[in-house]
């Protein structure tokens, strides 16, 4: 076979089976045996193994993961991976309506999906071909996990177009693979996983895709991100068109009022257990497109969907033991020691009982059988005493008046309910600040998990969060099962660590009540730490999402010594202490003041490129026309927005007349 016959092969074989694959996984329809497919496969590998050079990433062979990489590279989302608020029962939804209808002042179709407990993740293809892949993370900056995803057989390679577009699914594990890797590690005699979100989230940040393909992942796909060439009406017409392309879809439902989709969640919420796959909820979105652009987005969710969270599921089991954690700030949190019982997917066998309020309010003690749920179906919790079972052996629980860690006096302050360690230098205050301090959605420092923390303080090479700086790699190797390799990779993800923006610094102080979102907020406001730390209460409140109760942490924060010498200490190694955020003060706001809307199929721009354009030259993007829109911006296909802003007068402009304005 020569080079030219082998190209034609390949791309035969490739069209073959990835058509196969979406017969099989996707449909759940196959069309040939598995000996046939597996033949077809192994004649492929055969051909690639002979001619490499024509391998492309669309071919099935990739499926089975490829090199280890050491670690992942950042993404910034286009679009912004949103969550979604949440809802209980009929009066959540009841009112999520209200304010839906009253904000539009029109008639409302809603769509009704399943809630997959997986995670969310983004597909982005260049011409039908899959070239990217990534974690939801903060929603704004995520993973590249692109090999991994190779590797989940219902996420297609190949697209039935050659369009650009990037879409967000949820990846998860059916019950059944979930139970079969569960039987795999007890027969191993490895630890159980805890329930399918936590296997989906695990294999998805696995350096190693060999072991991901190993885990049998799946997906739903069920939005458009962003597309280039295509408008669509409604959610529903997007979600059609992901079947067309070859996308695996989930089920939904269209309900043209609110008791239509009220009815439904009582449906499914009896019926979810007949699934083959976990679900805790459903979620509850506005049809039609040109109305979510006119109830847009708060700063965390947007406005047109909700998520509606089912009952939680109740069982019964022993309470063994109550054993006391102290926190980094200090704060001991009782926890319930259970006999293990399955309880919506995962085996429960610990919870937090919170502080002594809650133990008495509830009449909870050791011995006692209890009724569990897990609130959310995600964090566990004590519902009530099962009071006919209590027997004269149970033990009433008390917090206790010294620190179990490092033995001083504990304290419980008025107005407070948590009872405190009041040494600020406790080994467990000090251990939990600095897991925080060095977690992905802080400083980032691969290397420094739990175990390793621990190793580090008990002998004594670091005292604060600051210290982490001045490891010397001598000091690293002599940990307990610490290698050459390792102890690089450590000293130079703390190295890297150095360069992040002042957000994650800010963050990673592990400032009371002060969140990622809240570091990027100051980061962007106050532009470098001195500022900050010199910033009044006042200065704090103007921001918008800051309240007083953070304003009030961050102005103690700052006023303690031992603070401030950590963060002279930052500063003396380098660590970046100043916003990275770059704005160009050199462009003249042209657009300042001025009101635009984008509408119909552009041929130059994409329309999140031209809302960035408007913005940077100081003007603000709407979804809807009215008196007050100074242009609109009209691609072809540009339907009712046109229509009414030509009813309105607006100006309506061409694609080469905006290119001029922005001159």
């Amino acid at each position: 076979m020569n080079i030219q016959e082998a190209k034609i092969e390949i791309e035969k074989l490739t069209n073959e089976l990835n058509e196969h694959n979406y017969n099989y996984y996707v449909l759940d329809h196959p069309t040939i045996s598995d000996y046939e497919y597996d033949q077809m496969m192994n004649k492929l590998i055969e051909i690639e193994k002979e001619f490499p050079e024509l391998m492309q990433s669309d071919s099935p062979t990739q499926r089975v993961g490829g090199v280890a990489l050491e670690s992942f590279n950042q993404v910034t989302h286009t679009v912004p991976m949103l969550s979604l608020d949440n809802s209980y029962n009929q009066g959540d939804l009841l009112d999520f309506d209200g304010r839906t209808r009253k904000a539009l002042d029109e008639e409302v179709e809603y769509v009704v999906e399943p809630k997959i407990d997986g995670l969310s993740v983004t597909l982005s293809y260049e011409n039908g071909i899959f070239v990217k892949g990534a974690t939801r993370g903060d929603g704004y900056i995520g993973e590249n996990i692109t090999q991994n995803l190779k590797t989940i057989k219902t996420i297609p390679l190949r697209l039935s177009e050659n369009v650009n577009v990037e879409v967000r699914g949820e990846v998860y594990i059916s019950r059944e693979k979930f139970e079969e890797l569960n039987k795999r590690q007890e027969e191993n005699e490895q630890p159980l996983f805890a329930n399918p979100r936590n296997v989906a989230a695990g294999s998805l940040r696995q350096l190693d895709s060999k072991i991901t393909a190993q885990r049998n992942l799946d997906i739903f796909v069920f939005n458009i991100q962003t597309i280039d060439g295509k408008t669509f009406d409604t959610h529903i017409d997007g979600f059609e068109y992901l079947k067309k392309l070859g996308f695996k879809t989930s089920n939904y439902n269209v309900c043209n009022s609110m008791k239509e989709v009220i009815e439904l969640c009582d449906e499914w919420s009896e019926k979810r257990a007949t699934l083959s796959y976990e679900i805790d909820g459903l979620v509850v979105k506005v049809n039609d497109l040109n109305q979510r652009e006119i109830l847009g987005t708060k700063s965390k969710s947007p406005r047109w969907a909700i998520a509606y969270k089912f009952p939680a599921e109740q069982k019964e089991t022993l309470l063994k033991d109550i054993e006391v954690q102290v926190g980094r700030t200090g704060a001991l949190t009782p926890t319930a020691i259970f006999e293990p019982v399955r309880v919506a997917g995962s085996v429960i066998s610990r919870a937090t009982l919170h502080n002594e309020d809650y133990i008495q309010e509830k009449d909870i003690r050791i011995g006692d059988y209890v009724i569990i749920q897990k609130a959310g179906d995600v964090i566990p919790a004590v519902v009530k005493v099962v009071l006919d079972k209590r027997n004269e052996d149970v033990k009433p629980f008390n917090m206790p008046e010294h620190c179990p860690i490092c033995g001083e006096e504990t304290v419980r302050l008025e107005g407070e309910a948590a009872t405190r360690c009041v040494n600020s230098a406790c080994p467990a205050q000090l251990r939990r600040s600095i897991i925080h301090f060095v977690a992905r959605n802080a400083m980032n420092i691969d290397g420094l998990g739990e175990s390793i923390v621990t190793l580090l303080l008990d002998n004594g090479l670091i005292s604060d969060i600051a210290d982490l700086y001045y490891l010397k790699k001598e000091e690293v190797l002599s940990l307990e099962r610490m290698g050459e390799k390792s102890a690089n990779n450590l000293l130079n993800s703390i190295e890297k660590s150095k360069g992040n923006d002042l957000s994650r610094v800010v963050f990673g102080l592990g400032i009371k009540l002060v969140g990622a979102r809240a570091g990027v907020l100051l980061a962007d406001v106050f532009k470098d730490m001195d500022t900050l730390m010199n910033a009044s209460f006042e200065d704090i409140t103007v921001i918008p999402e800051i309240g007083d109760k953070m304003a009030q942490s961050l102005v103690a924060f700052f006023k303690e010594e031992r603070n401030l010498e950590i963060i002279e200490k930052f500063k003396s190694t380098g660590v970046n202490m100043k916003s990275l955020k770059v704005e160009d003060d050199s462009i003249e706001k042209k657009f300042e003041g001025m009101t635009f809307v984008i509408t119909g199929t552009l041929s130059k721009y994409k329309r999140t490129d031209a809302k960035d354009i408007v913005e940077k030259l100081g003007g603000k993007v709407s979804g809807s026309v009215s008196k007050k829109t100074h242009y609109v911006l009209a691609g072809e296909e540009a339907g009712s927005k046109l229509t009414k802003a030509q009813e309105l007068g607006v100006p309506v402009i061409s694609e080469e007349e905006f290119e001029e304005m922005v001159k």
